[in-house]
C-alpha cells in the first residue's frame, strides 16, 4: 500500500511539472508573453500558445534576479538580443499595451541604447523605447510617424532618474492619439501620438537592433494589441495573470485567468 501510495504521488509531481512547463497564459488581446523563466536551446517560449518564440542572441536567463518566476533575462552586453519574427498580430496593431519589469545594470554610457524596438517599414518607433543619450538614466518612447511619444522619462516623469540594480515595472499604453506612459502602476506622463501609426511586417526585438542594447534585466514581458486599463496594468504588474502558488513551491495549477472583457 506504501509503495502505491508513493507511485501515486510521483506520477501527481510529474504531472504537475508537465502541467506548468506547458501551461499558457492568456488574456484578452495578448498576444505575447514571455515569463524569462528559462530558454532552450537558444529558443524563449511565448507562453500565449501563440507559437511566436523569440530566439536569444548574447544573453541569458539570471535565477538571482527574479520579480515572478525562477528566472529573468540579462542583456549583459551591447550585442544582446531577443528577436521576434513577424506575424499578423503584431504586424496589425494600432492600439497597444507593452508591460514588462525592469532593472538596469549600469549606467547610460551617453548613447541611445536600446531597450525594445517594434519595426516597420521605415522605422524602429511602433514603439520604440530606449534609454535617453544622457546621463543619468531615462526612457525614450517613441511612435512614428512624427516621433511622438515621451521625451526623457524617469520614475516619477520627466526630470526624475532610474537607479540602478532596482526594479521597475514599466507599461507604454497608447490607445488612438493618447500615450500614456506608467511607473509601477501610475501615469508619470501623458502624450500625444500618431493615431495611426507606421505599421507592417518586420521583427520585434528586445535589446539590439540598429542600436547597440542597454544593460539590463528583463521579467515578465507582456504584448497586447489594445489598450489596457490602469486596472488591468497593476493586475498584470501584480502577476495576477501568472501561477498563484509562491515561489519555491511546485505549482500543479494555474490561477484564475482573468474574464475576457466585452
Amino acid at each position: 500500500m506504501r509503495l502505491m501510495i508513493y507511485l501515486f504521488t510521483i506520477g501527481l509531481l510529474i504531472l504537475g511539472g508537465t502541467l506548468t512547463t506547458h501551461a499558457q497564459v492568456q488574456d484578452d488581446g495578448l498576444i505575447l508573453y514571455f515569463s524569462f523563466d528559462s530558454e532552450k536551446g537558444g529558443t524563449i517560449k511565448d507562453l500565449t500558445g501563440g507559437g511566436n518564440d523569440g530566439t536569444v542572441e548574447e544573453a541569458e536567463i539570471d535565477t538571482d534576479e527574479v520579480v515572478h518566476g525562477t528566472g529573468s533575462m540579462l542583456f549583459d552586453n551591447v550585442n544582446a538580443s531577443v528577436t521576434v519574427d513577424s506575424f499578423p498580430a503584431l504586424e496589425e496593431y494600432q492600439d497597444n499595451s507593452y508591460l514588462f519589469w525592469l532593472q538596469f545594470t549600469e549606467e547610460n554610457s551617453g548613447a541611445w541604447q536600446q531597450i525594445i524596438a517594434k519595426k516597420a517599414p521605415g522605422t524602429d518607433r511602433v514603439p520604440g523605447i530606449w534609454t535617453c543619450n544622457r546621463v543619468p538614466l531615462h526612457i525614450h518612447y517613441r511612435f512614428d510617424p512624427g516621433n511622438g511619444g515621451s521625451l526623457c522619462v524617469g520614475p516619477n516623469g520627466e526630470g526624475d532618474a532610474f537607479e540602478i540594480d532596482t526594479w521597475y515595472h514599466v507599461a507604454g499604453v497608447k490607445e488612438g492619439a493618447n500615450f500614456k506612459f506608467y511607473m509601477d502602476g501610475k501615469v508619470v506622463d501623458n502624450q500625444n501620438v500618431p493615431k495611426e501609426h507606421l505599421q507592417g511586417a518586420s521583427k520585434l526585438y528586445i535589446g539590439k537592433t540598429n542600436y547597440g542594447s542597454a544593460l539590463f534585466y528583463i521579467d515578465d514581458f507582456y504584448l497586447y494589441d489594445r489598450a489596457l486599463s490602469a486596472e488591468e496594468v497593476s493586475e498584470v504588474m501584480d502577476g495576477k495573470l501568472l501561477p498563484v502558488e509562491p515561489n519555491g513551491k511546485l505549482t500543479t495549477t494555474w490561477g484564475q485567468m482573468k474574464a475576457r472583457r466585452d
